[in-house]
C-alpha cells in the first residue's frame, strides 16, 4: 500500500512538471493508475479530479494574458460541458477490463496529438465570425466526448482543432483551449463522482502533489526547455504503455496456456 501510494505520488509529480513544461501528463497519471490496480472507470475519474485542478491553474495564466478569445469560449463550453458527460457516460457502459483495453488502444493516438510538433499555419485567411461560431460547437462536442471518455491529449486536440480548423494563431489557440478543456474536464468530473468513481483518498493527495509538480516545472521550464521533457515523457509512456498491455492483453493469454507436461 505504501509502495502504490509512493508510485502514485511520483506519477502525479512527474504529471505535473511535464504539463507545466512540455505538456501530456495525463499521458503518465491514467497509466500509472491504471499499473496501480485501480478500475479503469475509478482511474479516469481520479485523473479527472486532478486534472480540472491542474487546468485551473494554468487558465488563470492564459487569462491574466490577455491570449484568451472569450467569444467562442463562452459559445462552447455548454457544448464542451454536454460531450464530455456523455463520452464519460459511454465508459462507464463498459466493464473495467474492457474499458481498459479500450484505453490502452487510445494511447498511442494521444500520444501522437500531444508529442508531435506543431508548426504555425502561415499565410490562411482568417474564417468569418459566423463560420468560427458554428464550428467551435462541433469542435468541443467532439474533443469533449473524447475527455469524459478518455482524457489525455485532450488539450492538444482542441489546440490542433481550432487552429487548422478555425485558423485562431498557436497561441490564442492554446490560451481559448484550457477554457474548454476545463469545461470537459469538468463535465467528466461531475459524472465520474455522480457514479461513484472518484476515490478522494486517492485523488486528494494526488492533486496536491500535481500542482507541486507544476510549480517545480514552472521553474525549470527556462533552464531545461521542453525537448528533454517531451523525451522523457516519451520513455515514460513506453514503460507504462508495456506495463498495462501485459496487464490487460497478454497476462491472460499466458495464464490460459497449458503447461508442459512432464516426461
Amino acid at each position: 500500500m505504501i509502495g502504490t501510494g509512493i508510485f502514485l505520488c511520483l506519477a502525479a509529480f512527474l504529471t505535473g512538471l511535464i504539463d507545466s513544461v512540455a505538456g501530456g501528463g495525463g499521458l503518465i497519471m491514467v497509466p500509472a493508475l491504471l499499473v496501480a490496480g485501480l478500475p479503469t472507470q475509478t482511474a479516469l475519474g481520479v485523473n479527472k479530479f486532478v486534472g480540472t485542478l491542474g487546468t485551473s491553474a494554468a487558465l488563470m495564466n492564459f487569462a491574466r494574458s490577455g491570449l484568451v478569445l472569450w467569444r467562442p469560449a463562452l459559445v462552447g463550453i455548454p457544448f464542451a460541458l454536454i460531450g464530455a458527460a456523455v463520452g464519460s457516460r459511454c465508459v462507464l457502459a463498459f466493464d473495467s477490463a474492457t474499458a481498459g483495453k479500450i484505453v490502452i488502444a487510445l494511447l498511442p493516438f494521444a500520444a501522437l496529438a500531444t508529442l508531435l510538433p506543431r508548426r504555425h499555419v502561415a499565410s490562411r485567411e482568417e474564417i468569418s465570425a459566423r463560420a468560427l461560431y458554428a464550428l467551435t460547437p462541433l469542435i468541443c462536442l467532439g474533443v469533449g466526448f473524447y475527455d469524459g471518455f478518455f482524457g489525455p491529449g485532450a488539450g492538444s486536440f482542441y489546440i490542433l482543432a481550432f487552429h487548422f480548423i478555425t485558423r485562431m494563431d498557436l497561441i490564442r489557440a492554446s490560451a481559448t483551449a484550457k477554457v474548454l478543456n476545463l469545461a470537459s474536464n469538468a463535465g467528466a468530473f461531475v459524472v465520474f463522482l455522480l457514479n461513484g468513481q472518484v476515490l478522494f483518498f486517492y485523488a486528494v493527495p494526488l492533486a496536491v502533489v500535481n500542482i507541486l509538480g507544476n510549480l517545480a516545472g514552472s521553474q525549470l521550464a527556462i533552464r531545461i526547455g521542453p525537448g528533454i521533457v517531451r523525451r522523457f515523457l516519451l520513455v515514460s509512456l513506453l514503460i507504462l504503455f508495456g506495463t498495462l498491455i501485459w496487464r490487460f492483453y497478454l497476462q491472460d493469454v499466458f495464464a490460459a496456456s497449458p503447461a508442459p507436461s512432464g516426461s
